[in-house]
């Protein structure tokens, strides 16, 4: 299957040297212990929680590397501590690379999500304070060594959310990826209950941005990361793809390094029931993707880091960007059908969706 690298080809189709396959996608984030009720109760509402890991970047490791694609991924965690030793443990399982992984002081991350139902929204709580990627700063990750025969860095507005230093090392990590020529990818992944450290996520993400040659994001990432702003109602059950249009052409506009922006496009008619989509534009050519009505969802945490690792993937191997963006949207679907945050799909599995359209049928 051709491959492509995208940081040379703004548009057309995706096509270049073979050897693009053996070099792996790296991203960089926090992971987190996640704690979450059984089933679909309240917090506590038995005396039990199940543990899992999460954490957006991570998500997007494991996604890649369970597409068959090589997947590094970097982060900081404490020393000495068995729930870091179980995360490598759980990571090398799923076949990521965890060399790049250092320890530093603090604690290890902690979030409660409580999965919504119908007309019940689900509900996070972020336990993450003195973390050891909140206490990480620049020059503590040796990025030379992480981007090692790389050929894609993917990073989210999630880490610089974390804390100053975060922030800081966040922007040397991009910075220093597409001074070696990597491909830098970003979610802008707008989070209004991290953001308390003293900046806003509108003077912070632009620099990152700079460094990106692909934005992915929703509407709402836009205007508090970016200040870019759209007219659109997403509980409405009908989106307005003109202005998704106009939308990515104006952050195009704003960003000349960018060659392509990529909208998630969640219609919010309950916690159980979502529209999904997508839209993407690469200068040239603006692409819709097929919609999935998600009637049962099992948990949603975690559909749009699967999406971003599918459009990584897609872009990566695909013959062109729309194949790429349908194999996107369909490894998100998916996510929403199991719970924990990571996806644990390959990539045949989803291309079987992409080809069938969902129908659900028994395979024997």
């Amino acid at each position: 299957m051709p491959v492509c690298e995208i940081a040379s080809l703004p548009s057309g189709p995706l096509l270049v040297e073979s050897d693009v396959m053996q070099k792996p996608v790296v991203s960089f984030g926090e992971i987190m212990l996640r704690l979450a009720p059984p089933g679909f109760e309240r917090l506590l509402q038995s005396p039990q929680l199940v543990a899992t890991f999460g954490g957006g970047e991570a998500n997007v490791a494991v996604a890649v590397a369970q597409f068959g694609y090589p997947s590094r991924y970097v982060t900081v965690l404490p020393p000495n501590n068995p729930i870091s030793d179980a995360f490598l443990g759980e990571l090398r399982r799923f076949g990521v690379d965890t060399s790049c992984i250092v320890r530093g002081e603090g604690r290890f991350g902690i979030y409660f999500v409580e999965p919504g139902a119908n007309q019940r929204p689900s509900k996070v709580l972020y336990d993450r304070a003195h973390s050891s990627i909140s206490l990480a700063k620049p020059g503590d990750i040796d990025w030379s060594k992480c981007f090692q025969d790389a050929t894609w860095f993917h990073i989210t507005g999630i880490t610089p959310a974390i804390s100053a230093t975060a922030a800081e090392l966040a922007i040397e990590s991009t910075r220093l990826a597409k001074q070696l020529g990597l491909t830098v990818s970003c979610d802008l992944n707008y989070r209004k209950n991290l953001w308390k450290w003293g900046k806003k996520s509108s003077e912070i993400m632009p620099e990152i941005v700079k460094n990106a040659d692909i934005v992915i994001a929703n509407e709402e990432d836009c205007q508090m990361a970016l200040g870019i702003h759209i007219d659109v109602d997403v509980h409405s059950g009908k989106l307005d793809l003109k202005q998704y249009e106009k939308l990515t052409a104006t952050v195009l506009a704003a960003y000349p390094n960018l060659h392509t922006v990529a909208i998630t496009l969640r219609e919010s008619k309950n916690a159980s029931h979502n529209g999904w989509s997508a839209c993407l534009n690469h200068r040239s050519q603006f692409l819709t993707s097929r919609h999935y009505e998600i009637t049962h969802i099992v948990d949603r945490v975690g559909g749009g880091d699967s999406f971003a690792a599918g459009l990584i993937y897609g872009l990566l191997t695909m013959q062109n960007h729309q194949e790429a963006l349908e194999f996107a949207v369909a490894a998100s679907c998916l996510k929403h059908s199991i719970p924990g945050d990571f996806n644990r799909f390959t990539a045949n599995e989803v291309l079987a969706l992409v080809k069938s359209g969902g129908s659900g049928r028994v395979e024997r």
